[in-house]
């Protein structure tokens, strides 16, 4: 009987062992992987939003580099009477108030360089050769492929034909920036070149060599074994998984600027969010696994002494391997002493495991930074109102220029500023309101009940109470926002989050600072 006893224990102590190992290693696994696709999809997204950011500030810095020659060539063709050293002062002018160029030229249509600012550069009276005689010749506005000029210099020239009054060619007037030197556009791309995560981006021109990189030295050079670059050539943009050039696995998104037929490309190392997920892990085995620890070793004490009931435990300890919600075992008090504690024992190793699930599942829904409820939770509320077929509004909320205060205060008070804002929606908002962040320096307010126009109203009181208080940066930020209704606007949450969405952007594109409530087409 004393044999029969113990391998009865054994076994029992061996159920529960891998009923609690295998729960532990289910959850973690499964935490695992929805966290690595969580943060793979984050900074995917995070890297073609400041890619495209990127890239809409350069094609707009290059048309304002091409209307200021359009503006020289006008000029001189509308003052024909200007001597060399008049329009020589005019270059210098327009140079030093515009830092669009490191120098301007005037090439008449021989390819002798008639006047240059600065004339320190000291090519005046000289005829130009190769791409730069090339783009005389032409006879029409041009942007360059980098190439090496005379001075010995890496440029791209842009050059806009200059026509007397007359209609006459004068030849060209060229704007030329120095790949590795100060200008307009290497303090625009220099900002923040390596975050602290070790995000970079750099910029590779029509034919896949490097206009700017984070390393100087490798600006001119071609790029080769990049799987992106080649779809950059062709005019494609996108975000992917790859191995660049080095062999390091990024996470990038690229762009590309049509008009210049430029390439930006943005990423993060894979091995920064592999960082993460290890952090991760380790966080939720000390957070997680430590009380199952404790109450296995609870478990298992009690067991040893347990020698009646196993069976009518064990249909309860199997529950630990599957995904159903655990059933506690209904205690009735028993004649054996020791059965009596193990049950007691699987009763609070159940209730422990129930509030570990959901205090993972909370933080799931969390937003770490704000403490608001995430995009899920807002999911899962729009969903519950949708189909009790509640009425309701969503409230598309975004900070104005935000990449400004991240730009010129730095990445801590950017946070700041998010606390703030959402500080004070919820103070502002009323009970029954749910208040999310969407992601980024958007956020969402959910308003059930509340017809699109009554919540154009609270998004006025919001807007307006944000844009009287001082922010921690010192002075008052402002914040433009989008209305859709539920259902006058659509049946669907995804249309909805269009809709609003569509809004807030018409909000920024109207002037920002301001409310739009969507219009149905």
């Amino acid at each position: 009987m004393k044999n029969r006893k113990l391998k009865l224990t054994t076994l029992l102590m061996t159920l529960i062992i891998a009923s609690v190992l295998s729960t532990s290693c289910i959850l973690l696994f499964a935490s695992y992987h929805h966290e690595k696709k969580s943060l793979t999809d984050t900074y995917l997204s995070l890297n073609s939003s400041k890619s495209q950011k990127l890239s809409s500030t350069v094609d707009s810095l290059f048309k304002s580099m091409r209307i200021s020659l359009q503006e020289t060539t006008k000029f001189l063709s509308n003052n024909p009477d200007l001597t060399d050293e008049e329009i020589q002062e005019h270059l210098e002018l327009l140079r030093n108030n515009s830092r669009y160029f490191n120098s301007l030229t005037w090439i008449d249509e021989t390819g002798l360089v008639r006047d240059i600012a600065p004339i320190s550069v000291g090519i005046k009276g000289n005829f130009v050769a190769g791409i730069t005689k090339e783009v005389v010749d032409a006879k029409k506005p041009m942007l360059t492929k980098p190439y090496m000029a005379s001075t010995g210099r890496m440029i791209v020239l842009m050059s806009e034909p200059l026509y007397d009054s007359e209609g006459n060619y004068r030849g060209i007037i060229g704007g030329s920036i120095y790949l590795h030197e100060k200008n307009v556009l290497n303090e625009i791309l220099g900002n923040d070149i390596i975050d602290q995560n070790g995000s970079y981006y750099y910029v590779v021109g029509p034919d896949g060599v490097l206009l700017f990189h984070p390393k100087t030295n490798r600006i001119g050079d071609g790029v080769k074994g990049n799987p992106i670059i080649p779809k950059l050539v062709q005019g494609q943009s996108g975000r992917e998984r790859i191995f660049n050039s080095e062999g390091v696995e990024m996470l990038a998104a690229y762009n590309y600027l049509s008009e210049m037929g430029w390439g930006v490309v943005q990423q993060t190392p894979v091995s920064y969010v592999d960082g993460q997920l290890k952090e991760h892990i380790q966080n939720l085995l000390l957070i997680f696994l430590f009380p199952f620890i404790i109450l296995l070793m609870v478990s298992l004490n009690f067991a040893r002494k347990l020698a009646k009931p196993f069976i009518d435990l064990a249909d309860v300890v199997n529950q630990f391997g599957t995904d159903a919600r655990i059933k506690p075992p209904v205690f009735n008090s028993h004649w054996n002493r020791e059965a009596d504690l193990l049950t007691k024992s699987l009763i609070i190793a159940i209730e422990a495991v129930e509030n570990n699930n959901n205090l993972l599942k909370e933080e799931a829904m969390t937003d770490a930074l704000t403490g608001l409820s995430n995009r899920k939770k807002l999911n899962k509320s729009m969903s519950r109102l949708a189909e009790d077929r509640q009425l309701f509004s969503l409230i598309a909320i975004d900070i104005d220029r935000f990449k400004l205060i991240n730009d010129n205060y730095g990445h801590q008070m950017g946070d700041k500023v998010l606390k703030f804002l959402a500080r004070t929606v919820q103070s502002n908002m009323r009970a029954g309101d749910g208040f999310y962040r969407f992601g980024g320096e958007e956020f969402i307010l959910l308003l059930p009940d509340t017809k699109s126009k009554e919540a154009y109203l609270i998004a006025e009181n919001m807007r307006t109470t944000i844009a009287n208080t001082i922010s921690p940066v010192g002075k008052p930020i402002t914040i433009s926002l989008g209305i859709s209704e539920f259902p006058l606007h659509s049946n669907t949450i995804e249309n909805l989050f269009l809709f609003a969405d569509r809004a807030l952007y018409q909000s920024k594109e109207n002037g920002r600072n301001q409310t739009t409530v969507w219009v149905q087409d």
